[in-house]
């Protein structure tokens, strides 16, 4: 691709343009609301319909953010842990004894949410019990499995896969290094982590077999799964990067595959709910729509020099938003 920005088929102009007045830092949808993370105290909720409204959640900067459909759980710097529903309702799950910064959140089964502070996990069950577990350094990840109560902790040298309701020893998988991000495949057969170096590492759990994914230009910060659990995309190359994960040996002994090509580092990916199709934000302020099955490629939002630094689908992969480093957004209508 040469001009993505002349040569391509585009759906700008179905865009709701939204000035948020603040850096995004991440995105979520709560049903057709669009929830805008910005990064100091606050949450812009834009309905597909009527006014933005600002609503207050930390009283000051924004760390962390997840979401199970229903709120959006945040951590801040002010070491609460916040829940937001989509009519502006907020409920404070949790605040650090200690006040330290809930530098990670999850979202889990049943209502149970996860976060950190420091070398602390820490889950909150639907019924609203709390389990506490250390770990042997800063947590950088937290993510919970598909299946079952069952959390995984990165960490420096590895991940630790807990069992918060159960009294047995948590499991620890090692691999020298710093460990950030943290997924698993949705058949819960792979966990992955994003590295402090330009690289993935994983294992598949069944017999602990580690993967190496190498050849990025930079710190995978953006991991998405296919609809279908085939192919995990993700940031940190000057093209979208797709793991094949559709084998029982996962990406094991194959190349990843590479897309939408542009000269310039993917900042964030989002894949369609429900079909094979994914959004691409670039360092310099592109959207793409990108088909897996032909590669075929139409412009969301064109270059405009500002890091594009959240995007996210609806539920019914008909609405998409997009956010940026200087507080300008969007909100798509593919329906």
């Amino acid at each position: 691709m040469t001009d993505a920005s002349t040569s391509t088929p585009s759906v700008i102009e179905r865009t709701r343009h939204i000035a948020a007045g603040a850096p995004i830092v991440g995105a979520h949808f709560l049903g057709r609301t669009a929830v805008l993370v910005l990064g100091e105290e606050a949450l812009l909720l834009v309905p597909e319909e009527g006014e933005e409204r600002r609503v207050a959640v930390h009283g000051g900067g924004i760390l962390s953010a997840a979401s199970d459909g229903a709120r959006v759980v945040t951590g801040g710097d002010d070491g609460k842990v916040v829940a937001s529903g989509a009519n502006g309702d907020i409920e404070i799950l949790a605040t650090d004894e200690k006040q330290r910064w809930i530098d990670r959140v999850a979202t889990g089964p049943d209502g149970a949410v996860a976060w950190s502070a420091g070398k602390t996990a820490h889950v909150r069950t639907g019924k609203g019990e709390v389990r506490t577990l250390e770990v042997p350094s800063s947590v950088g990840g937290l993510a919970f499995a598909p299946k079952g109560l069952r959390l995984a902790i990165a960490h420096y040298n590895g991940v630790t896969l807990w069992f918060p309701n159960a009294k047995a020893a948590p499991e620890r998988f090692e691999w020298r290094g710093s460990h950030h991000e943290v997924n698993f495949s949705p058949d819960g057969k792979f966990l992955l982590t994003a590295m402090q170096e330009p690289m993935l590492h994983g294992w598949r759990l069944h017999d602990r077999k580690d993967m190496r994914m190498s050849g990025y230009s930079a710190r995978v910060r953006s991991l998405s799964w296919t609809a279908d659990g085939g192919w995990l995309a993700t940031s940190g190359a000057e093209q979208l990067i797709l793991w094949p994960f559709s084998s029982k040996d996962g990406p094991m002994g194959k190349t990843p595959r590479q897309l939408a090509a542009f000269g310039v580092r993917v900042e964030v990916v989002a894949c369609h709910p429900k079909q094979e199709v994914i959004a691409i934000g670039y360092e310099d302020g592109l959207v793409l729509l990108v088909r897996l099955d032909d590669g075929a490629e139409i412009l969301a939002k064109k270059p405009d020099k500002v890091p594009v630094s959240a995007l996210a689908w609806d539920g019914a992969g008909t609405l998409l938003a997009w956010g940026a480093e200087d507080g300008k957004a969007g909100t798509i209508s593919l329906a």
